[in-house]
């Protein structure tokens, strides 16, 4: 929990980035903007002349962010937010995330909710969750050829044909099992609401530390979800059951992506970066999950 007192005096400096596909007029970021500045704080938005389009960043790129920032406040949906989190990490500023999107899990207030979150942020009235982000790592031939990292889950999925994929997995360096299936999924407990939670997988307290493994469209009947300890490390290495050299795709939150073939090895472990989100909402994780779900 942060210190309420020293952040009621301190934080008054906000960014406030918008998702274009959403707010394609920037009316959500403006209408937030002048709602901060109205109530005394101080606030710059996104504007898409400040930003060169590029494949690494789409509206988190964080070098047109103000260094003096000490909020960055982003509009959209659960992917917005994870883009943010990953994009704007190296500037260890907290996220305060406005759904404008759909679901939502992980943003904190709406457009009809926002004026009186921003108004205990002012205040001093809020707590900081930290949540846990994986780190990994690709190997070819004993060479790393990719990293990067993830606040949901890293997915190992199919490219081009239908076939099942085969993977093997190690913990610790230590055999577990062997898969034949459409993929697998890392998770973290943040990531349990999300592609794991459609391939089966149970829900976990999002602020939980530990990597969950889940196979998704195991062709067995007897693989579920195993949870890991968030000091483990989860080794994939896909193998070649069939004869036939194929290609997978290798996903990060559903945005980054590097393809990896036979024999490689993705090596999964706990980053030492942590996503930091604001929380004014008092409405406990059950609520939450019984509102989303039900």
């Amino acid at each position: 929990m942060t210190n309420k007192q020293e952040l009621a005096t301190t934080m008054r400096k906000f960014y406030v980035i918008s998702n274009k596909n959403k707010d394609p007029e920037q009316v959500c970021a403006k209408k937030i903007c002048d709602y901060i500045i109205n109530a005394g704080g101080e606030c710059e938005y996104y504007s898409s002349d400040k930003i060169q389009q590029s494949d690494d960043y789409n509206y988190t790129d964080k070098s047109i962010v103000p260094e003096d920032t000490e909020c960055a406040i982003v509009l959209g949906g659960d992917g917005t937010l994870l883009q943010a989190a990953r994009d704007l990490n190296e500037l260890n500023i907290p996220l305060f995330g406005v759904n404008i999107g759909t679901l939502g899990f992980l943003t904190d207030a709406d457009m009809t909710s926002f004026g009186s979150a921003i108004d205990d942020i002012l205040a001093g009235n809020y707590e900081i969750d930290r949540r846990m982000m994986l780190n990994g790592r690709i190997f070819r031939k004993g060479q790393q050829i990719y990293e990067n990292t993830a606040l949901n889950d890293i997915v190992i999925n199919r490219c081009g044909n239908l076939r099942v994929i085969d993977f093997d997995i190690y913990v610790n360096d230590q055999y577990l099992s062997s898969y034949s299936a459409d993929g697998v999924i890392v998770s973290t407990a943040t990531g349990s609401t999300a592609y794991s939670l459609s391939a089966g997988g149970p829900i976990i307290q999002p602020n939980a530390e530990l990597m969950m493994l889940t196979p998704i469209c195991p062709h067995t009947l007897n693989k579920r979800s195993i949870v890991f300890g968030a000091k483990d490390t989860i080794t994939i290495v896909m193998s070649d059951n069939k004869r036939v050299l194929e290609e997978r795709i290798a996903t990060y939150d559903g945005e980054k992506f590097y393809n990896v073939i036979t024999d490689d090895k993705i090596v999964i472990t706990k980053s030492d970066k942590v996503s930091s989100f604001i929380k004014t909402n008092k409405d406990s994780f059950l609520q939450r999950i019984r509102e989303k779900l039900m």
